[in-house]
């Protein structure tokens, strides 16, 4: 028996570096793929400060940015997925569940709409709009909205104890309505308010710089630092209420503080890129079915393979792009359907 738990936590132990390095392999190779169309050796001179200014922007303002986003908000979507589903007991739980993604689609078209590029200020002006729109002050606005939100879903949570079914029905219920208000923001807008908050849905890792990679990250690696201290409690949490609490765990107040993390990570990567949809599901479901359920591994390895998803998906949206990126969220949604499908009707997702 002890050889057996010796020759699986060796397994792990090669795994996690595996998935690490070939993290860090598609990141680089991201650095070589764009629609600059620049060669294999003039990107490594720009790397090495030695091309033309117009390489170098290309390099270090362009792609190395983009490619940390990819890394980072991957890990972070996917680990917010998979402690939602574990909190909520619920294989197709992810960071839409409790319309995180909804209000922050709001709290972006009231800043665009309302305050950048529409009704209340610029008209149908597009110089007007450019002079206006601050790119900041949106992603603050769908950060604060999908904050409200996630508050506010706890909140009437409370009123049920936290019961995981109570949390996904009153996150469809918030969802819907932030849902109704969008449309009807939508609906009063100019054509060129309209136009660019539409575009702001877009999963797009183009619009990603230093500054907004720096607070993406800090969130991340504090969200996971945490889950990864709790693993214990989590993994307890798999048995069920009852046994948890036996094992001294306070179940509600890990509900409540876990799930706030996740949906907070959620929250600022969905703010500053848009929307990037199923990272959340498909990750969290591929490394649980290979490597079961122990949150001491499937934490670290979800993250990494949330920043191989996000990546491929990345480097596939510019490589299709034909002169200009795809938004990846188009990418990651179009792998994400079909699994998500095989969730519900493939029978082993209910049991997982």
């Amino acid at each position: 028996m002890k050889k057996a738990e010796n020759t699986g936590k060796n397994r792990y132990e090669k795994i996690i570096p595996a998935l690490g390095l070939t993290v860090l392999a598609l990141a680089f190779a991201g650095l070589f793929v764009g629609s600059s169309h620049m060669s294999f050796t003039e990107c490594v001179q720009a790397l090495m400060h030695r091309g033309s200014p117009a390489q170098e922007r290309i390099i270090w303002n362009i792609r190395i940015p983009r490619v940390l986003a990819a890394v980072i908000a991957g890990a972070g979507l996917s680990l917010s997925g998979l402690i939602m589903q574990t909190d909520l007991n619920n294989p197709m739980a992810s960071p839409s569940t409790l319309g995180v993604s909804n209000a922050a689609v709001f709290g972006a078209n009231l800043s665009i709409i309302a305050f950048a590029g529409g009704f209340l200020s610029t008209g149908h002006n597009v110089n007007n709009y450019a002079a206006g729109a601050n790119p900041y002050a949106t992603s603050l606005m769908a950060f604060l909205f999908s904050t409200l939100s996630i508050l506010l879903v706890l909140a009437l949570c409370r009123l049920r104890s936290f019961q995981p079914g109570a949390v996904v029905l009153a996150g469809i219920a918030i969802g819907s309505v932030w849902t109704a208000a969008t449309t009807i923001l939508q609906f009063y807008a100019t054509d060129v308010g309209l136009s660019a908050a539409v575009i702001w849905t877009f999963g797009d890792l183009g619009r990603a710089v230093y500054r907004t990679d720096l607070i993406m990250a800090v969130c991340v690696l504090a969200g996971f630092l945490f889950f990864y201290a709790m693993s214990w409690k989590f993994n307890a949490l798999l048995s069920g209420d009852a046994a948890a609490a036996s094992m001294g765990v306070n179940v509600d107040l890990l509900r409540f503080f876990s799930m706030l993390a996740a949906s907070v990570i959620t929250a600022v990567c969905v703010s500053f890129l848009g929307i990037i949809g199923f990272v959340g599901i498909i990750c969290p479901h591929v490394t649980k079915r290979l490597l079961g359920q122990d949150h001491r591994v499937t934490v670290p390895v979800s993250a990494l393979t949330g920043s191989i998803l996000l990546l491929l998906a990345d480097t596939l949206s510019r490589s299709l792009g034909n002169g200009s990126a795809l938004p990846v969220g188009a990418i990651t949604s179009l792998l994400g359907a079909p699994f998500f499908l095989m969730i519900i009707f493939g029978g082993k997702g209910a049991r997982n």
